[in-house]
């Protein structure tokens, strides 16, 4: 059985003078002018959507032509799009929220939480046989998302400053109210129940507000993976949903054999794993989803893709797999490129790598007009007390 994969990534817009994040959202989705991109809670992000696609090689296609129509319409306005959780040089505002009723809620009852929301995720969708089956799947699959966070870590970055963090995103996420781990349930009546116990107590408002880090969607028949950062390489995304398919292809076959979830309802320490993942990306220790003990993340991967083998071969995956992972843990994370540019020259040098990355081309050298306009950038973020 096939289980087709499609992939939505979230884009940063910057200006390329100032590397500064810009609310011209949709400036950009007017130039493209063509389905497949849409806006976000704030105007400073636009949204890709793929198609859906059998194989890793189609669903890659897929995702560098929208990444090469998204530069190139950015561009022509002197603007640039960035894949990554989060950049370095952003304002945070209540002013620059995208139009329309259920965004002006959000940022009107989330207040802080929806005004810093300057991130960007990307997410993997997985066909699933109906329902009840993504639902009892999520269980089985949470323990194994934390090192996917890892693979995805890209925002070391807040506000002008090193967070310390390789996914600042993930911390600034988890103050949503439904944000995090899933927990389980016994089938789809179950989890829709409990949902809709949290839509009645005015918490959130609808269900696309569930932001858990796996859920059902809400529209199609897939498993929703929410838990990484944007990934500057679309090859991240790819080894990312070629791990995932074969996570959700694994939880259904055991499923199909009665092998139900093991953990007793329990899911405390997922929330560590997932911390821990933020905090290390790919260059620190990880929990390992079987012993739930510390590992290097080497460790956790390969045990995961060995685990995974038999899955990954049935999707015909394996070899991509195999190959994008190895590159992964020898060149690290995202968020290890982005901070190793900043030390070795400044911040403007790893918003540069980033575009390059994100359009599949080499990082430049920032120039010294680049370089001019930051330290600008520095002295008027003084004289204003922005701290970014």
């Amino acid at each position: 059985m096939t289980l087709r994969i499609g992939a939505e990534e979230e884009f940063h817009v910057l200006d390329v003078e100032s590397g500064r994040l810009v609310p011209r959202a949709r400036a950009v989705l007017d130039r493209l002018g063509r389905p497949g991109f849409t806006t976000e809670l704030q105007q400073s992000v636009v949204e890709s959507n793929s198609g859906v696609h059998d194989t890793l090689e189609g669903l890659c296609a897929d995702l560098t032509g929208a990444r090469r129509r998204l530069d190139a319409a950015a561009s022509s306005l002197g603007l640039a799009v960035v894949a990554a959780g989060t950049v370095p040089l952003a304002r945070v505002s209540s002013r620059d929220v995208t139009a329309g009723r259920r965004y002006r809620h959000m940022v009107d009852e989330y207040r802080r939480v929806a005004d810093e929301q300057l991130i960007c995720s990307a997410q993997v969708h997985v066909d699933v046989p109906d329902r009840d089956t993504a639902v009892r799947a999520m269980c089985l699959v949470s323990p194994w998302l934390p090192p996917l966070l890892a693979l995805s870590a890209s925002s070391p970055f807040w506000l002008g400053a090193d967070t310390g963090y390789a996914s600042w995103r993930t911390m600034l996420w988890q103050r949503w109210p439904t944000a995090g781990p899933a927990g389980c349930y016994s089938g789809a009546a179950a989890y829709d129940a409990a949902i809709g116990e949290l839509i009645r107590s005015g918490v959130i408002s609808d269900t696309g507000m569930v932001y858990y880090d796996v859920r059902p969607s809400g529209h199609q028949r897939t498993l929703e993976l929410r838990i990484c950062d944007a990934c500057p390489r679309v090859e991240t995304v790819v080894l990312v949903a070629g791990l995932f398919r074969a996570l959700v292809r694994d939880a259904c076959a055991r499923l199909a054999r009665g092998e139900g979830p093991s953990c007793g309802g329990h899911h405390e320490w997922l929330r560590a794993a997932s911390w821990r993942a933020a905090r290390s990306g790919l260059e620190g220790p990880l929990v390992d989803p079987v012993t739930r003990r510390a590992v290097p993340a080497r460790v956790a991967l390969l045990g995961m893709a060995a685990r995974l083998r038999p899955a990954l071969e049935a999707s015909g995956d394996w070899e991509t797999v195999h190959e994008l992972l190895d590159q992964a843990l020898a060149e690290g994370s995202a968020a290890h490129r982005l901070r190793r540019a900043a030390e070795s020259e400044d911040l403007l040098s790893s918003i540069a790598l980033m575009a390059a990355e994100t359009r599949g081309a080499p990082a430049p050298r920032a120039t010294g007009r680049a370089r001019a306009a930051q330290a600008r950038h520095r002295t008027r973020s003084l004289v204003e007390g922005t701290g970014a």
